[in-house]
């Protein structure tokens, strides 16, 4: 009897020993589960620190992207515009500028014709038209004029050349008329040339009545003469003689005149 109470002892304190091992190992679950739950916490920590963070992130001033086709206002009126397709790319809006179309490189006449100051001509009898007249003042003395008559610029060289009738030796030459740069005449401009027909009376022969009058023309090189002479008719009762003179070629009557 008395190992049967022993043994039964040893059955219950067995069975007492399986049910705390189940307990045991209900409350191990429970620990797992708890721990997983509490592994989790710290994920759910970390979202709400980063969405407490955010309003220190924008408190930074940020700079807005710009919406596709807008434009900003200029502040000065710069003459240019943006195209409206959102790539920044001007377009200029001043009106163009409309380029002069005559020519200012010559001279231009009182017809408006304009004449090229690159096509410059020696002054000869074709291309002037060369006058002669008497003056009262001062006596004694003729007024030549040569007027440009063609399309181009023309240079007046020195001075004219005379040959009253069939005089042999060309008229003498005043040099102290020279100006001092060349005479160039515009199509339509003319340039004046004074003669003074005698000299003191009583120097040298008898002056000789005239009636004809050879215009010469000088060169760029004052070597004899150039081109077509012109032929003039004196006024009448012209009387020259060998002291007399004729000047240079001026731009304006009284200079020629002042001789």
């Amino acid at each position: 009897m008395r190992s049967n109470r022993i043994r039964t002892t040893v059955l219950a304190a067995t069975a007492l020993l399986a049910a705390l091992s189940l307990t045991a190992c209900s409350g191990d679950n429970g620990s797992s589960e708890s721990s997983k739950a509490g592994a989790a916490a710290p994920v759910a920590n970390t979202i709400d620190k980063q969405a407490t963070s955010q309003p220190e992130s924008q408190s930074q001033p940020q700079t807005a992207a710009p919406k596709e086709g807008a434009t900003d206002a200029p502040a000065t009126n710069s003459g240019t515009k943006t195209d409206g397709s959102g790539s920044g790319t001007t377009k200029n809006t001043a009106p163009p500028t409309k380029s002069d179309a005559k020519n200012t490189g010559g001279s231009t006449d009182k017809a408006g014709n304009t004449a090229s100051s690159s096509k410059r001509v020696t002054c000869t009898g074709s291309n002037t038209k060369v006058t002669v007249t008497k003056v009262s003042r001062p006596i004694n003395h003729l007024l030549l004029t040569v007027t440009n008559t063609g399309s181009q610029l023309c240079d007046a060289y020195y001075a004219p050349k005379l040959r009253f009738d069939d005089a042999q030796a060309v008229f003498p030459i005043l040099d102290d008329s020279q100006p001092q740069a060349v005479v160039t005449l515009d199509p339509g401009q003319s340039a004046y040339a004074a003669i003074g027909l005698t000299g003191e009376p009583g120097n040298g022969p008898a002056p000789r009545k005239a009636t004809h009058l050879q215009v010469n023309f000088a060169g760029k090189n004052n070597v004899g003469s150039t081109g077509t002479p012109a032929e003039l008719t004196l006024p009448a009762n012209t009387y020259w003689d060998d002291n007399g003179f004729v000047t240079y070629w001026q731009t304006e009557m009284a200079d020629a005149l002042q001789y």
